[in-house]
């Protein structure tokens, strides 16, 4: 389907930006080339795929532009060849003309397509487009970007396209309908907003298979304790609003410290059917004592402060930089594990991945990669192997591609597809098999 429309929308570009002789001879050919300009910039693309979502709708559209952009600037080139040799100098100006004239079609075509998919593309990422922005008047080079655009919109609108057929087709069996409604936990330093979801697609991947989704609310710096506290409110609020009896929790990181401890010292564990950790230190993080240790008071104090006062800038009363950090060290997490006893009833499990090297992780767990592993061995950019280990069922994902999994991947922070890994059916499996325990 591509295919053909790429040859479709090329043809008719092609003729667009080269139809200035035929203008000249014949002004009402106007009539129709310029609804059909119209129509190209408005509509190509947008039919090539069955979607409800129109980010995607308007990313393919910018995707077919581009590629028939390059076709056209081929013919283009070839047909001012032929059209030089046969004009010049008989018929400069009509040269000029025209060559002007296939330009500004060209470029408008070309402009149109590459804003649709820097604004709507979640695949591209930030290298890519500043690299179009810093190349895009250098000759050659510009069209080596290009080409990596092109490869990576394409790949991203059949890879969308494909996901939605296939959940269009599973939704009526709603396999991630479980029992009890999902409650999403977030990690430390991060908020539910509104504007950026902490969990990146997976929640709408959720949904579009059954799930009811909630989220946390609770602050993103604070200690353990008055973390769980936020919790334990929180679902009681949501058990009030929907009537069910119980909840699934699925915890990122300190998140699931922070579920433990509401479950098994706050009174709440007969309300929570199952809780699924993910990359989760449950042991702790034996680099942050280490860095607590060796950092002076004054330094450390000095980024609390800082740290605090822009949380309070952004709505939140009482946040603990220190309160947050020290209750994530080994020394204090092991000995909160010991305590931290799963009541009966409560079905726990435990995630954790690995990342196979610093330069797959993004900022700062490319930095961090190298310390965890200097003191704890592999990880995942932030939490060690042997500290993910919780619950009757534990999975560990090691990749069998180069990449590895990040802490950040886990949650699908940077909305990013890669070899080896699809983090959004990783949790539609995960939630169907809460589902199929009855959960």
């Amino acid at each position: 389907m591509l295919v053909v429309a790429f040859a479709f929308y090329s043809a008719v570009i092609s003729f667009l930006a080269n139809s200035y002789a035929l203008i000249r001879q014949r002004p009402l050919s106007l009539l129709f080339i310029i609804p059909i300009f119209l129509f190209v910039n408005v509509f190509a693309g947008s039919f090539l795929i069955k979607t409800r979502r129109r980010p995607l709708k308007i990313c393919c559209h910018g995707t077919v532009l581009l590629v028939c952009f390059c076709i056209s600037i081929t013919a283009s080139v070839i047909y001012h060849i032929i059209l030089a040799v046969k004009t010049i100098p008989g018929s400069y100006p009509s040269f000029i003309g025209s060559l002007v004239f296939c330009c500004c079609v060209n470029f408008i075509f070309f402009w149109n397509g590459i804003i649709c998919v820097y604004l709507t593309s979640t695949q591209l990422g930030i290298k890519i487009r500043v690299l179009g922005i810093i190349c895009g008047m250098i000759p050659i080079v510009n069209l080596i970007v290009l080409f990596f655009i092109l490869k990576t919109t394409i790949a991203e609108c059949q890879e969308e396209a494909k996901r939605e057929e296939i959940n269009n087709q599973r939704r009526s069996l709603k396999i991630c309908a479980t029992k009890y409604p999902i409650l999403l936990v977030h990690g430390v330093f991060f908020r539910d907003t509104q504007f950026f979801n902490y969990w990146g697609r997976i929640p709408y991947e959720l949904e579009e298979n059954g799930a009811t989704i909630f989220y946390g609310n609770h602050h993103s710096a604070s200690s353990v304790a008055d973390s769980a506290a936020e919790l334990k409110l929180r679902i009681l609020e949501i058990l009030s609003e929907t009537g069910a009896e119980k909840v699934n929790i699925i915890a990122h990181s300190k998140g699931g410290l922070d579920c433990r401890y509401a479950i098994s010292k706050l009174g709440i564990g007969d309300r929570v059917a199952s809780l699924t950790t993910i990359n989760t230190p449950h042991r702790g993080c034996l680099f942050a004592d280490y860095l607590l240790s060796k950092i002076p008071s004054y330094i450390k104090d000095k980024v609390a402060d800082t740290y605090n006062a822009t949380l309070r800038k952004f709505g939140e009363p009482n946040p603990d930089f220190l309160a947050a950090v020290n209750d994530l060290t080994e020394s204090y997490c092991t000995q909160l594990d010991r305590e931290m006893l799963t009541p009966e009833g409560v079905y726990g499990q435990s995630v954790g991945s690995v990342l196979t090297k610093a330069t797959n992780g993004k900022f700062p767990l490319n930095f961090t990669y190298y310390l965890v592993k200097h003191f704890s061995g592999e990880n995942d950019g932030l939490v060690a192997e042997k500290s993910f280990i919780w619950g009757e069922n534990h999975i560990l994902l090691r990749p069998t591609e180069e990449r590895g999994i990040s802490h950040g991947d886990m949650i699908d922070l940077n909305r990013e597809n890669f070899r080896g890994f699809d983090v959004r059916d990783f949790y539609v499996n995960l939630v169907n098999d809460l589902k199929n325990k009855g959960f």
